[in-house]
């Protein structure tokens, strides 16, 4: 058995740049890339298997196909999308449903809590995280009178930083933030405010008024969790949040480290660095920017080197 190494998406945004391949090395389609898709199977971009014995085949259907690679999961949808953005310019003010509500509303869609884990950002950077207002007919009122700095909650960031995101949480990136971001497979937005932009045709951007007040959660709280850091001598293991829709780490490798066979398939993105992955007899080279899955049954390994991965699992 081997790891799944996975060719990642690219998506063009109106607030994209040119970061993912100034970081991470990536041929990006355009000036304006925003998003890579680093681990999907979500039908609007899936990510391809690169090589090795299910090379050419995309996720969605390996996840269809070969069902025990995966523990033989009763969702009949791959359940996490890993994303790299580059916040060149602004985000849209927005906010995303909970399962109930997208079911419903999106064709069957899943909701889409998430989380980040900021790369790098700029100096004195923020972000917009959570609102003001007491109840659903005060944030109306103020959204009507445009009274957006009132209403929106700034919070400062730096690199390092990370946040969790429950569906019904307003929220945007700002200019000058590299995020990676563990999210259900959704692509559901509601966009609130856009600060009035145009597109490339001059049209502004369409909002999603009545379904986003339908989903905001009134008062905002903010997400309760207390990472945990378990320091060893080669490496450094950070669990930052352990919810119903998925758990995620950090691994910061120093050297060797050894990992016990897992349960759960485990997604991986390395953020920082280089090494190698060793299984049994076989090196597989790592760098900054590879992405892969270790599947169930895979067994024990080794990570070696000088890298920082983020890892996530149901």
């Amino acid at each position: 058995m081997q790891p799944l190494f996975l060719k990642p998406v690219f998506k063009e945004r109106i607030w994209g740049g040119t970061a993912l391949k100034d970081e991470f090395g990536y041929e990006i389609p355009t000036d304006h890339t925003g998003e890579c898709w680093a681990i999907s199977a979500h039908p609007k971009g899936p990510s391809v298997i690169e090589k090795g014995q299910f090379a050419g085949t995309t996720l969605n259907n390996l996840w269809k196909e070969h069902p025990e690679l995966f523990a033989n999961p009763k969702e009949e949808v791959f359940p996490l999308l890993i994303k790299l953005l580059d916040a060149n310019m602004d985000l849209s003010v927005q906010v995303h449903p909970d399962d109930m509500y997208a079911k419903v509303h999106e064709n069957g869609e899943l909701g889409k809590t998430e989380c980040w884990y900021i790369i790098d950002c700029k100096d004195d950077a923020d972000m917009i995280f959570g609102h003001n207002a007491r109840s659903k007919e005060e944030l109306v009122a103020q959204m009507n009178e445009g009274k957006w700095d009132e209403l929106l909650r700034r919070v400062n960031i730096k690199p390092g930083d990370f946040f969790y995101v429950p569906s019904g949480t307003i929220h945007a990136l700002c200019e000058g933030t590299l995020v990676l971001e563990t999210q259900q497979s959704s692509d559901t937005t509601y966009r609130v405010y856009d600060f009035d932009r145009r597109d490339a045709e001059g049209n502004l951007r369409d909002l999603h008024l009545e379904k986003a007040i339908d989903v905001i959660t009134f008062p905002h709280l903010d997400a309760k969790y207390t990472p945990r850091v378990n320091e060893q001598a080669e490496i450094t293991i950070t669990t930052f949040v352990e919810s119903e829709f998925f758990s995620v780490f950090k691994w910061d490798v120093r050297g060797k480290a050894a990992f016990p066979a897992h349960e759960q398939f485990l997604l991986l993105s390395v953020i920082k660095g280089d090494g190698v992955l060793l299984h049994r007899d076989e090196r597989y080279e790592l760098k900054k920017g590879t992405n892969f899955i270790i599947p169930v049954g895979f067994g024990a390994f080794e990570l070696e080197g000088q890298c920082e991965l983020i890892v996530s699992h149901t």
